[in-house]
């Protein structure tokens, strides 16, 4: 009787102890949760996942949202989307109008014509490199709104160090290769880096601002970027090209 008391016991003892430490190690996943939210870091359990979407300020879905998709039909999803592009081709045209302001220029400089599908083609690719590495970063909740400032100043940082190395690169190819003209291989080493720089900054901050308005920055984001981009970069480098042939003494 004695030996199966002290068993009793014992079993007890080693009880008591297991659940004080599940209460401990509980408390503790309990004081690294709060820590992780006060931090602004996401907890992987939660059961909602961070997409861009519309319909939400802050860009949250749960899973409702995201197989909303596949029920939709091919009209559904072209009747959203339409209008956007449509929106977007009309400020394309501004291109037109920049080419024709400049028709003058590109009459005495023939070779310009030549960088002008390259010129959009590279701003383009850097700006969706920006607003592709954005979204992904956005979806899976790395970042947030607050986080805004600092990773559209990476990313225009990184655009403009990109431009800087592709246009040493691609002006003395131009020029040495290609036989381009020097003054306007300069003006396409000149402009890569503004490009670039242009690019990136529109293509990580218009998701934000897609997200700020409630707007579905997948849809948005990437046609926006490729039209300011379009743009912006055809500007820039026509008025870059006036002050360098200027500087090259060359009548405009």
């Amino acid at each position: 009787m004695a030996a199966a008391k002290t068993n009793n016991n014992n079993d007890s003892s080693a009880l008591r102890e297991l659940k004080d430490t599940i209460k401990t190690q509980a408390a503790e996943i309990d004081r690294l949760k709060n820590e992780l939210v006060k931090n602004g870091i996401p907890l992987a359990a939660k059961k909602k996942v961070v997409v861009p979407s519309g319909g939400h300020a802050h860009g949250a879905a749960d899973n409702e949202d995201i197989l909303d998709y596949k029920e939709k039909s091919s009209f559904s999803i072209a009747y959203e989307r339409v209008p956007w592009l449509a929106v977007f081709l009309f400020s394309l045209s501004f291109t037109a109008l920049i080419m024709n302001g400049f028709e003058h220029t590109l009459s005495k400089q023939i070779e310009l014509a030549y960088f002008v599908p390259l010129m959009a083609g590279h701003g383009g690719n850097t700006g969706g490199q920006a607003v592709g590495t954005v979204l992904s970063a956005l979806s899976a909740g790395i970042i947030t709104r607050q986080d805004a400032a600092k990773v559209i100043g990476k990313e225009a940082t990184s655009g403009l160090i990109m431009g800087v190395m592709l246009g040493a690169l691609v002006g003395p190819i131009s020029h040495y290769v290609m036989g381009i003209s020097k003054h306007v291989a300069t003006v396409v080493s000149v402009t890569f880096p503004l490009l670039s720089t242009i690019a990136a900054f529109l293509g990580s901050s218009l998701p934000f601002v897609c997200v700020i308005l409630g707007l579905d920055p997948a849809v948005i984001a990437a046609p926006a970027m490729t039209s300011f981009v379009d743009v912006t970069g055809l500007l820039c480098y026509f008025l870059i090209a006036n002050q360098v042939f200027k500087a090259f003494g060359l009548e405009l």
